[in-house]
């Protein structure tokens, strides 16, 4: 007990400020993709066909977040002239058609539904399915109940049984084998209930995408409440979402 109280008076207070106060992201994160309008169209055109997500619309010149895996390639082929990623982490939207774009997104606080704020603005627990996910959403999530994220004074958890939910959180491309036990767990949650969409695999697909195996977006099987774009997620990107919609 005494080396417990010693070493929390010798490292002090470790979690981190946010909402209060954005964190600083590493060098290389990629977060919300600004895209500049004037560029040549053959510049885009070529930036689309580098594309490994065909994420990206030649016609709008807009970037689809939900099929985008952060790669950058866009930007480095373009030199930055088509789209810059910038180092914002707020990038979660409530309508998957708002993932379509050039950068400019909606206020996700301005779309989250009032009554979910009103029942889980306290108290929100929710139930993680790994539907054949790998592993990346799946930790990035875990982290958030460290004591850097500390999760829990917001009170949010996670909890083990769906019956103790109010929500369900996926990640993965959602698989055939995986489609029952999926159901089954949003099935188990008594209403009303949220639904949430971590990473581009759960929104679209991902690299997956167009595979007979998988469903083609979560949106497809149930009532997707909001949209967590990334190849993952940020944790960060996670807490704010959930913040933003819930509190």
């Amino acid at each position: 007990m005494l080396n417990t109280l010693k070493n929390r008076f010798e490292q002090g207070y470790r979690t981190c400020a946010y909402p209060n106060e954005k964190p600083a992201v590493f060098d290389r994160y990629r977060g919300k993709p600004m895209v500049q309008k004037g560029v040549a169209a053959e510049i885009v055109e070529q930036c689309a066909k580098a594309c490994p997500q065909d994420a990206i619309d030649v016609g709008q010149k807009k970037i689809d977040m939900g099929r985008c895996v952060f790669c950058g390639a866009c930007e480095r082929i373009s030199n930055g002239e088509f789209v810059k990623f910038t180092k914002d982490f707020e990038i979660s939207t409530s309508q998957k058609s708002h993932l379509l774009t050039d950068g400019n997104l909606p206020a996700l606080a301005r779309h989250s539904k009032q009554h979910f704020k009103r029942l889980f603005g306290r108290s929100l627990q929710l139930r993680q399915v790994s539907a054949a996910g790998c592993n990346a959403c799946e930790a990035d999530l875990n982290v958030l109940a460290t004591p850097f994220f500390d999760l829990a004074r917001f009170g949010i958890n996670f909890v083990a049984s769906p019956r103790h939910s109010d929500g369900i959180v996926v990640t993965g491309p959602v698989s055939r084998n995986m489609r029952t036990a999926l159901l089954q767990t949003y099935e188990a949650i008594p209403s009303p209930k949220v639904v949430i969409a971590v990473g581009s695999c759960t929104i679209t697909g991902g690299p997956f995408c167009g595979s007979p195996e998988i469903a083609e977006g979560l949106d497809t099987i149930l009532p997707v409440d909001l949209f967590i774009p990334g190849c993952p997620p940020h944790p960060l990107t996670n807490l704010h979402a959930l913040l933003t919609f819930f509190k």
